[in-house]
């Protein structure tokens, strides 16, 4: 029997906050780019916050709960994690953050595609495979309309719907392999130990000496690993552990909307008309796939039941 509870205040408010969290990491990057690379900043703040996830983990106890055998699909889950952030990183360089946090988040798209194949219990429904056409109808959309954007921001764009194909693909093989039945913290400590060691061999070179270390780097830094990585990703993780995961992730399509906003007022950035009309079809794309069965349950909730039917029968 699932001990989930049913969505409430506590859940929608929480899951608005993380949204808001999450899409903040962009701008976040982008604001500190001038003092440090984005894909340097991951690689600082993975190894601070893998330190402080791992410190608890073992002051806790929680990993005698890890299972073992998992060295190759967590390996791998760290490799798709880190060149999310490599491309999300260069991408940043080119583009702006609300181009990038649309095209990041296409990975639940790319994610239902992989598990239709791998997982036959993930087959998609019609409708969802109305909601991957209009996705991909929006990202074409959004890349015709450039603006005054150039071809540089297209090729910042693509570079952004590279890390959401290397976000999907970590999905699928999460959800296929051994790690479906880790604990989360495990994943999550595969993946930045994976990080850590791969942006220091990949990126160091691009490492300037001594880093200006600006106020506004260090708050970057700080808001990235203690707000974003650790108070994100535990909220997360405790909605996903007390709430059905399809209806919580319904609520995560406000992530893109509040990155396009904060880049806009934030940083002033230009929001094209084009870009605007793919992303709204981008937006309902994501919402059918992974709204599915949520829309599902709502439309058999308003449909009668032959109890009440036979209830208002007698009563007319």
């Amino acid at each position: 029997m699932s001990l989930r509870r049913p969505l409430d205040k506590t859940a929608i408010g929480l899951m608005v906050l993380v949204c808001f969290i999450f899409s903040s990491q962009q701008l976040a990057m982008k604001g500190a780019a001038a003092d440090l690379l984005p894909a340097l900043q991951v690689g600082i703040r993975s190894l601070i916050a893998m330190t402080l996830f791992g410190t608890f983990v073992w002051l806790s106890g929680q990993y005698r709960q890890f299972r073992p055998g998992l060295w190759l699909p967590g390996c791998m889950a760290g490799v798709l994690f880190c060149l999310e952030y490599i491309a999300l990183g260069e991408g940043l360089n080119y583009t702006s953050t609300g181009h990038a946090v649309v095209f990041m988040y296409t990975s639940p798209i790319f994610a239902a595609l992989g598990l239709h194949f791998l997982v036959p219990s993930e087959r998609l429904s019609g409708w969802q495979w109305v909601g991957a056409g209009l996705a991909f109808a929006g990202i074409l959309l959004a890349f015709v309309d450039k603006g005054s954007s150039g071809h540089n921001s297209i090729y910042g764009d693509m570079l952004c719907l590279g890390a959401g194909i290397a976000w999907g693909a970590t999905t699928v093989l999460i959800r296929s392999s051994g790690l479906a039945n880790a604990p989360a913290l495990q994943t999550l400590l595969f993946q930045l130990g994976v990080t850590v060691v791969l942006m220091g061999i990949v990126m160091s070179p691009a490492l300037e000496w001594p880093i200006n270390l600006s106020t506004t780097l260090l708050l970057s830094l700080g808001w990235q690993t203690l707000v974003i990585t650790m108070l994100g990703m535990t909220l997360w993780f405790w909605l996903i552990r007390n709430y059905p995961a399809s209806r919580i992730g319904v609520l995560s399509f406000l992530t893109p909307v509040f990155g396009v906003i904060l880049g806009a007022v934030w940083l002033n950035e230009e929001v094209e008309p084009g870009f605007i009309a793919g992303s709204l079809l981008v937006l309902a794309g994501i919402l059918l796939v992974s709204g599915h069965e949520w829309l599902q349950q709502r439309r058999r909730a308003a449909q009668p039941t032959p109890t009440n039917l036979a209830g208002e029968s007698a009563a007319g």
